[in-house]
This record gives C-alpha cells, structure tokens and sequence, in this order.
C-alpha cells in the first residue's frame, strides 16, 4: 500500500511539472487552445493513472483478503488433523483394551470350563456359610434334560455363544426345576457376557443367586455380575457387589478375586 501511495505521488508530481512545462510552452508559442488541449490530455492522463491506480490497490485488498482466507483454512485443517491423530491413538488404545479383555474372558471361560461339572447336585455347596437353599423341591435332570444341557454347552465350547445363549435360554425355559437349572443360569449369564449382552447377563446371574444361592457356582455369579457392572462403568454397583460377595463367600475362590477386583476399584 505504501508502494502505490509514493507512485501515486511521483505520477501527480510529474503530472504537475507536465502542466507548468506545457503551459510555459503555451505561452511562448501563444497558443491559448493549444495549452488548453495539452492540458485536458494531461488530465485525461492523469485520470487514467488514478483509475489504474486504484485498481492495483483494489486488487492488493482482495489479494490479502484471499490470503488471510487461506490462512484460516490452513489453520483449520491443521486442527482437524490434530483431532484426527488424537482420534486414532484413541482408538488404538481402546483396540488394544478389547484385545486385552478378550484374553482375558477367554482365560476365565477355558478355566471355568476346566472346572466343569455337568452333573452339579444340589446338595452341593460353596465352602463357606451361605443363605439356605429354597423351599421348593427340585428335581433330578432326566435324560431329555441332559441331552439338551449338554448340547448347549457344547455349542458354548464351540465359541458359539449366541447359539449358547438360545440353548441356555430355552432349557431354561422348558426345564425351570430341573437341578441343571442353576447352571444353566450360569452359563447363559457367561454367553451373554461373551456377546457383551451385560444387563441381560447380570439378569441371569442373579436368577441364578435367588432360585439356588448355595450352588456351587453361585460365588462365581456374583464374581460375574460385579464384572459387568465394571464394564457398564457403574464403578459404585461394582463395588457393592464385590462386597457383598466377600461377606456372602469369603472363602470361595471367587471371593478372592473379588479382593483383588475391588482393591483395584478403590
């Protein structure tokens, strides 16, 4: 700007000294209308000079319009790219925590599943002081029963936990007394927390601890329940679990890990 302004200056300056030099001229000669024209040139000149001027300086504004424009949009897609990085470490690491806790279920379930026994009695207990057992009778699994449990379990070792889910759920369903019940609560709970399914899991979990609380894998489906709370973040339910599992099993193998969850948790 400062530029056009000194040109701007030298143009009406030499403008000025054209008009004195023309109009000496004129007056030498004598030619009244001969200055006259040299003059309304001169400012035709001038006026053409002043117009191409301010074009320049016009053209001069939208061009640091423009750059200040891409500026903004440079300064924009750095910060989009920021987010964009932030984003993807973000999601790297929530990869790397899924990944983590695959593992990990899959080594709960080969253990629980190590531990297995199909043909859970009622009479068996966990190994500590733990609320009666229900009034209502129970009765033994026929073989009809044990065909379809089996069949779903199989179908749960297999890693085919939604099919696991409707084998649990409909023998569960059909054979409601029967004394495989329990277990099969517990292992629908287990499928569907293999499916992420944790409300419906913690659901069954707890049918579980109502219908048979001294079922041998009762401890354990309380463990459960706490871990999906955990992972629903509902930090404080997970807490009152892991608690009340210490005070209901407190020397159960799954109390222990409970100790272990909930030092954690505080």
């Amino acid at each position: 700007m400062a530029m056009y302004k000194i040109t701007l200056h030298r143009v009406l300056a030499a403008a000025v000294a054209l008009v004195i030099a023309q109009g000496a001229q004129a007056q030498l000669f004598g030619g009244d209308d001969e200055a006259r024209r040299a003059i309304l040139d001169l400012r035709q000149r001038f006026d053409q000079a002043v117009t191409a001027q301010n074009r320049l300086v016009d053209e001069n504004t939208q061009q640091r319009r423009s750059m200040m424009e891409l500026q903004q949009q440079i300064e924009s897609l750095r910060t989009e790219l920021a987010q964009a990085r932030g984003q993807t470490e973000q999601l790297a690491h929530d990869l790397a925590d899924v990944q983590r806790n695959q593992t990990t279920l899959q080594q709960t379930l080969d253990d629980r599943l190590n531990k297995l026994d199909t043909s859970a009695q009622p009479a068996d207990g966990p190994p500590d002081s733990s609320p009666a057992a229900p009034a209502e009778p129970v009765k033994a699994a026929t073989g009809s029963e044990k065909q379809e449990y089996d069949a779903a379990l199989a179908t749960f070792r297999a890693g085919d936990f939604r099919a696991a889910q409707n084998g649990f759920a409909n023998f569960v369903k059909r054979y409601p007394r029967s004394s495989t019940a329990p277990s099969a609560l517990f292992w629908l709970g287990n499928a569907q927390y293999a499916t992420r399914d944790y409300r419906e899991a913690i659901t069954n979990f707890r049918a579980l601890l109502t219908a048979a609380p001294n079922h041998q894998r009762a401890p354990e489906a309380m463990l459960s329940i706490a871990n999906c709370q955990i992972e629903l973040k509902d930090t404080r339910a997970a807490r009152a679990t892991l608690e009340s599992l210490l005070k209901t099993y407190p020397q159960s193998e799954a109390a222990q890990a409970g100790k272990d969850r909930l030092t954690r948790l505080k």
